[in-house]
């Protein structure tokens, strides 16, 4: 128990100052007040100075001013030694030879030559002038004395008087004595002010080439907000990039590295320049570098990209200005322009703009697509709007399955002839007998006779991951997902990606964080236009885009997940991508559910009328003999190729994808072979008949039986 306090004060209510008692307060176990040392107290208060803003600020400042004026006199030092010396000369040969240009190295040579000549005679000159100065200044002085005396004697006659003859020649004495005072008094100031004046020129010097170190910079040159790229910007920035074979090249270049850039040209919101790397340093090493490059640009990582052009040992740098790539890209032309179509075979769609902020445009024709990308980066909304657009021709068809099931695609209700909307495995189940549907329809149309044009049919499946990873099998024990030979839906889609394109039959894709389990190899390499959103690592970059865009330096594993949504890397030929490079990054436009319906509203003006199915219809059970023999009627024999015909004609659901394989088979089965006759093969109206009669009686009889 500590000692209690004694506290004297006065009661609040005192009756008057004078009179007022004194009352004594006993607070028991009250802390003892202890009292800080002084130089304690001293210590935080030189502390709290030494670390407040301000004094940081003020340091920073001194050092920077001091150093202005240090680094300044190291330029001005250098400039001179430059002028008078070809060490200039030097550098540029040894940057020529660096870049194994000699034609360039022979000409600085020359140029270092003419120079030491032209310093040599210098030189010879001076060491005549002495003599011929005083010969000059013997021979000006005579001729002013002279000059003077002649306009004394002129005056002296003019006035009369024998004195005036000196008269000029006083003069000038007299100003020759004035001007050596004048100098006599400035020169002491002059001696005092002229080493300030000399000190804030290299001060003038230094904080024009803000040559001081980064910390002790302004701060808003610190942060590089706007900071323009010139030549000597990334030059540094290459030098400091930690590559030893750069560095040590870049040094002995000096000022000439810049010899290793091209020209830095305006390209869309940012610059474009190509570097020429010296011998030794490879483009990856440079690759692999991109976000220290960045930094030493003053600019983020997503606002530098590194591709490689044609032109060996280069690389092309895309600096975007701070802040740029941040900013929306407005509208779609889709939303804006009511009165757009489209156009299949020749047109292009609006998908964006490229990061040089020019229009960016995809071809649609005849290529299956595949889009990926993590979960909610607006891949839906990019594929949707490819969809858009090519809505508004109306000769294209459509079957969709939207496995993702929110009503993303719902707009399509009353556009596509399929549209199946649901994330279950009954929904897989439906998605997989469309593509397989549309398998049929593919074969049918590639059994047509040559030259037949068929309408575009697009096989849209979002999140196809879903189906294939879905484990859902059929009666006969075949997976509907997985990647196997027996699995249908994989199976449908591969045969879509090998003959579809010759027939207008395509397959669109849209799929989420790709992997080997949910996009097999063979699917996503089957598609001709690849495209990806944010990923996460580089393994999934190169099964989003294949192996030879990612080494082209398509690198969607670095966009920014949630900032650069709707940022695509697009590999294709269906898309203008600059010479040189293997992809492009396109920033896509975003149109919302409103907007989406207001377009599909436009398209299904065009078209007559179109029921959408939400569900695949199994087709009634048929008898393949029976109907064989009614599409043969009384004709004795009939050309295979027009059964086929007549069958898709009679039952298009059932017999629209047959080939003659499968007529074959059915006919071997019943005992009724085709066969040649005249060259042809034809289907014998008793053969069949027959193996009808054999087959019913053979029926009968195990029934009776």
């Amino acid at each position: 128990m500590s000692e209690n306090v004694v506290h004297l004060h006065k009661p609040t209510d005192p009756p008057t100052p004078d009179t007022a008692p004194t009352v004594l307060t006993v607070v028991p176990d009250a802390p003892p007040v202890r009292s800080v040392p002084l130089w304690v107290r001293s210590g935080r208060a030189v502390k709290t100075a030494a670390t407040h803003e301000s004094t940081r600020a003020t340091a920073r400042a001194v050092a920077r001013h001091s150093l202005y004026t240090l680094n300044g006199g190291r330029i001005v030092a250098r400039r001179t030694w430059d002028g008078r010396t070809g060490s200039r000369y030097e550098r540029m040969i040894r940057a020529a030879e660096a870049a194994g240009n000699l034609e360039a190295a022979e000409e600085w040579e020359d140029r270092l030559q003419r120079f030491r000549a032209a310093r040599h005679h210098r030189r010879m000159d001076l060491l005549h002038s002495p003599v011929e100065a005083a010969k000059g200044v013997a021979v000006g002085a005579g001729m002013s004395v002279g000059v003077l005396v002649a306009l004394g004697v002129v005056m002296a006659i003019n006035t009369s008087h024998v004195g005036d003859v000196i008269t000029p020649l006083s003069a000038t004495i007299d100003f020759i004595a004035l001007l050596i005072r004048i100098v006599q008094i400035v020169w002491g100031p002059a001696l005092t002010i002229g080493p300030f004046l000399a000190l804030l020129a290299l001060w003038s010097v230094g904080r024009k080439q803000q040559a001081a170190p980064n910390w002790a910079l302004p701060a808003n040159v610190r942060n590089g907000e706007g900071e323009p790229i010139t030549p000597s910007i990334v030059v540094k920035a290459l030098r400091d990039l930690g590559v030893p074979a750069l560095r040590n090249a870049i040094k002995e270049m000096g000022d000439a590295g810049a010899s290793m850039l091209g020209p830095i040209t305006i390209a869309g919101c940012g610059v474009e320049v190509d570097v020429t790397l010296p011998s030794g340093v490879s483009t990856n090493e440079v690759q692999n570098k991109r976000r220290k490059l960045a930094e030493n640009l003053t600019r983020h990582e997503h606002e530098v990209f590194i591709t490689i052009p044609q032109a060996a040992r280069t690389v092309r740098l895309w600096i975007a200005d701070s802040g740029a790539l941040d900013e929306p890209i407005g509208p779609s032309p889709l939303v804006t322009d009511d009165t757009m179509t489209a156009d299949y075979a020749k047109g292009k769609a609006p998908w964006g703009q490229d990061l040089r902020g020019d229009a960016a445009a995809l071809s649609l024709y005849q290529r299956h697509l595949l889009i990926t990308g993590l979960s909610n980066q607006g891949k839906t909304v990019a594929l949707r709007s490819l969809a858009l657009w090519l809505s508004l021709d109306k000769s294209v068809q459509f079957l969709m399955g939207d496995l993702k099931g929110v009503g993303d695609w719902a707009m399509f209700d009353g556009l596509a002839t399929t549209l199946i909307q649901g994330p279950t495995d009954e929904h897989v189940i439906q998605v997989t007998e469309m593509v397989e549907g549309a398998v049929d329809e593919m074969n049918r149309r590639i059994q047509a006779p040559p030259g037949t044009v068929f309408p575009p049919l697009i096989v849209l499946v979002d999140e196809a991951q879903v189906a294939f990873m879905c484990p859902a099998k059929d009666e006969a024990k075949r997976p509907y997902g997985g990647s196997k030979a027996n699995s249908r839906y994989f199976m449908a889609v591969r045969k879509i990606h090998n003959q579809g394109r010759a027939v207008n039959v395509l397959m669109w894709q849209g799929t989420q964080d790709p992997t080997n389990e949910n996009l097999p190899k063979l699917v996503r390499e089957g598609a001709h236009t690849r495209a990806s959103l944010a990923l996460g690592t580089e393994s999934q970059a190169r099964m989003a885009l294949g192996d030879k865009a990612v080494d082209g330096g398509a690198a969607p594993n670095l966009l920014r997940p949630g900032l650069d949504r709707g940022t695509l890397v697009v590999a294709s030929d269906g898309i203008t991508i600059p010479a040189g490079q293997s992809s492009i990054t396109v920033r896509t436009h975003y149109i919302d559910d409103d907007a989406a319906e207001a377009i599909t509203d436009r398209a299904k003006a065009l078209r007559d009328g179109v029921t959408t199915l939400h569900a695949i219809e199994r087709g009634e059970e048929h008898d393949p003999l029976a109907d064989i023999a009614t599409v043969i009627g009384d004709a004795p024999r009939v050309r295979t190729k027009d059964v086929l015909a007549r069958l898709a004609t009679r039952n298009a659901d059932a017999y629209g994808g047959w080939s003659f394989i499968d007529l074959k088979r059915v006919l071997d089965d019943a005992g009724a072979e085709p066969y040649k006759s005249d060259g042809v093969m034809v289907v014998a109206r008793d053969r069949v008949a027959r193996a009808l009669a054999n087959r019913d009686r053979d029926g009968s009889a195990s029934a009776g039986g």
